[in-house]
């Protein structure tokens, strides 16, 4: 039985980007569901209160997109009782250990190699491409999961902007929610209380300068250019949103129904 969410908010201390996607309205006039279908970042920072507000929502799973280097950096998601935790990681937006390096450790000329003239913006963009491109395996499992018994569930990667963005956002579709309010609530990741805290090494007078949080913003931003560069992927690749469910996820009408059934009012 689904329990009761607060209307409001929570104010959670160590745990960023948390949301229930409940109540974003679909093209025939449904909405989705409060309670059921939840996004965040990690876990792995929730405190005490944190993680007794969790068990609250009477979670049955927990989609963990982090690969093994976020998990070695950040630790492993704290534990919630009678919660299944699944681990389905998704490839970084930013992938690869030597750039994630130069990101916390480079200087500026190092950063501005890397990052300046929209080279981090096309590195999202295309990554985001990858994602829906490459990971059909994750995300057929992520749904055929849903439709069957995993609900309430809690999407996050690291951030819960990215890789959890795109497997909300392809949910989210599948249950015919209208493309524009998917959008609408991925740039929510933007405000100020969820946003992902940038680490870098060395004083705070050199890391955190605003030439560097300007060349390193592009990583940490929600986007909608990145958003639409998924979805244009789907087009291009499949021809449409319908064929990418049936074909590349292997998403039956039937187990469409079934989703819609748990996560609909």
């Amino acid at each position: 039985m689904t329990q009761q969410v607060p209307s409001t908010e929570p104010e959670l201390a160590g745990v960023r980007n948390f949301r229930d996607v409940g109540g974003l309205p679909t093209v025939d006039g449904r909405r989705v569901r409060h309670g059921v279908l939840f996004r965040s970042g990690h876990l792995a920072h929730a405190t005490g209160e944190d993680a007794a507000f969790l068990s609250s929502l009477g979670l049955h799973t927990i989609f963990d997109f982090r690969n093994a280097a976020d998990q070695k950096l950040e630790g492993p998601d704290v534990e919630l009782s009678g919660v299944r935790n699944v681990n389905l990681p998704l490839s970084d937006p930013a992938d690869g250990a030597e750039f994630w390096k130069m990101v916390r450790d480079g200087d500026l000329d190092q950063l501005r190699a890397i990052l300046d003239d929209g080279r981090a913006a096309a590195r999202m963009t295309t990554s985001y491409r990858m994602i829906v491109k490459e990971r059909t395996a994750e995300h057929s499992r992520v749904l055929h999961a849903l439709a069957e018994d995993s609900v309430p569930a809690l999407m996050h990667c690291a951030a819960g902007k990215d890789r959890a963005g795109i497997s909300i956002a392809v949910t989210l579709l599948a249950v015919g929610v209208e493309r524009d309010a998917i959008v609408t609530d991925y740039l929510e990741s933007n405000a100020k209380h969820r946003r992902y805290k940038v680490r870098r090494n060395g004083s705070p007078t050199t890391a955190y300068t605003p030439e560097v949080m300007e060349l390193l913003s592009p990583l940490f931003d929600a986007r909608a250019e990145y958003l639409e560069a998924a979805f244009e992927s789907i087009e291009q690749t499949w021809g449409g949103f319908d064929p990418y469910l049936e074909q590349g996820l292997g998403l039956s009408p039937e187990t469409r129904d079934r989703l819609r059934e748990r996560l609909l009012d």
